[in-house]
């Protein structure tokens, strides 16, 4: 190995280091906190919307850093009016749109094209709505295009698609009693949404009931320009997308669409608490109610007061308090899943030693009954109001979420200023008002326990939360 050595250069080398260090550490503060930074500039980007003549609505942005597009469409309408039992159709529907063919392409044959596009396909569906994902070099962007528009128009629902998604979110049903998370959550969502599509699961036997006309007659009901809204983003040119639309959609009649009956909920005032006695080393601890909705001026408050609670991760203090503090649990948290049509619910959790499902289970309800009767420090507020205000800005990391995340905010029917004001709101969030959102939304004798571990080490504790105990066996499990 050859080395290189320049003598000459050393001295002066070293001299400039010296001066550049010496000038650095002496204009650098004695504390961060002497730090000081510009205010940080954030316009929301622009998003073009347009309308078609037979409906259809568009959210474009051009993007020409990378040579590819994205697309989104989204129909306005779930599975939330499904009948109950058929529970598990959103899952099977979306898995058999997906891989069963269009009229005019047999499955395989469809799989070959993507294939050689080497594009990303994806569908899923939700309550409220369902969606179709597809991502294409720009040069394929005609051929991307057409098969967007043939899933949407003419989608094959292959019988045999259907078969095998059937048989594979039936042998998920077998399994799901394997993982206590899994049968925790079950057992919380049909506690907090009785009798309600959003707290059903799929069984067996409802599985079984799904058939390939079931499909065919939701999307001949739902499925038209007037109900379809389309997110692009990329590597495209704006005339010629426009009239690639208008080729493939434009002779696509509008239809009358009904709008989804939403069941309602029902009123669940008082707490319990199931505990499901299962073999495991750690618990599985959850504690959940019925949140709010997008709609609440509150959210904002419960935003901040979550981050506080077990929403900011290591600033928050159930992490601070039962992890770094206690040692009780790797992970604990929380969230508020604001709700678009119904109210969505509030769930804190973690995973603990048998032993210690007591002593954790006290301290996440004293954490939330502190939080209800102390205002929080001013301190404590300014970094849960920043961290909500600065994560903020990555939700704009990337085009096609822009253009995506305009289209649900006009589906979802949020306030025009929604976004532009959301910083602002937080950002007015005090100290009373955390106090007030935390005895509203925090009320421990409403709210849903589940427990699923070894009961025999902390069941004869549990009478001490003075909430009804409903032991539930794992046979009776679906």
């Amino acid at each position: 190995m050859f080395k290189f050595r320049f003598p000459f250069l050393m001295p002066s080398c070293v001299l400039i280091a010296a001066l550049l260090l010496t000038g650095c550490v002496s204009s650098l503060p004695d504390h961060p906190d002497q730090l000081s930074f510009p205010p940080l500039e954030f316009n929301l980007p622009e998003v073009e919307k347009l309308e078609l003549a037979n409906g259809m609505q568009l959210y474009l942005k051009e993007d020409n850093e990378l040579p590819l597009v994205q697309m989104t469409a989204l129909i306005g309408s779930g599975a939330i009016d499904i009948p109950r039992q058929f529970a598990g159709f959103s899952g099977l529907f979306s898995e058999t749109w997906r891989t069963g063919g269009t009229a005019n392409h047999e499955p395989s044959q469809l799989e070959e094209r993507l294939d050689l596009l080497a594009a990303n396909l994806g569908a899923s569906m939700g309550p409220y709505s369902c969606q179709l994902d597809l991502s294409v070099r720009s040069e394929d962007f005609d051929e991307g295009m057409s098969i967007l528009a043939e899933m949407l128009r003419r989608p094959g629902f292959s019988a045999a698609s259907l078969d095998l998604a059937r048989l594979k979110a039936q042998e998920e049903v077998r399994r799901q009693n394997d993982l206590p998370g899994s049968i925790a959550r079950r057992l919380l969502m049909a506690s907090l949404y009785p009798d309600h599509p959003l707290g059903d699961s799929p069984t067996l036997e409802s599985l079984g009931r799904i058939e390939r006309g079931l499909f065919v007659e939701f999307h001949d009901r739902l499925f038209a320009p007037n109900n379809l809204m389309l997110a692009i983003s990329g590597d495209f040119d704006r005339q010629e997308l426009l009239r690639q639309l208008d080729k493939l959609f434009g002779d696509w009649p509008q239809k009358g669409i009904d709008n989804q009956r939403i069941p309602a909920l029902q009123a669940v005032p008082v707490g319990s608490l199931q505990v499901v006695d299962k073999d495991v080393a750690q618990t599985t601890v959850l504690i959940g109610d019925i949140g709010l909705t997008k709609d609440n001026p509150d959210q904002y408050a419960v935003r901040v007061m979550n981050f506080i609670l077990g929403g900011g991760g290591f600033n928050s203090r159930m992490m601070q308090e039962i992890r770094s503090n206690r040692g009780l649990a790797y992970s604990v948290y929380s969230y508020f899943q604001v709700g678009r049509r119904l109210p969505g619910p509030f769930v804190a959790g973690t995973e603990t030693r048998n032993s210690s499902v007591v002593p954790a289970l006290e301290l996440m309800r004293e954490i939330m009954e502190d939080l209800r009767s102390t205002a929080v420090a001013e301190e404590e507020l300014r970094v849960a109001r920043e961290s909500l205000i600065n994560s903020f800005v990555f939700g704009f990391d990337n085009s096609h979420s822009i253009v995506t995340q305009q289209m649900r905010l006009t589906l979802f029917d949020y306030p025009d200023d929604y976004l532009s004001g959301f910083r602002d709101r937080i950002a007015a969030v005090t100290t009373e008002d955390v106090l007030r959102v935390a005895r509203e939304y925090l009320q421990p004798e409403r709210q849903k326990i589940v427990l699923v571990g070894n009961a025999s080490e902390f069941n004869e504790d549990l009478e001490s939360f003075g909430l009804e105990i409903l032991p539930v066996s794992m046979d009776d499990l679906p």
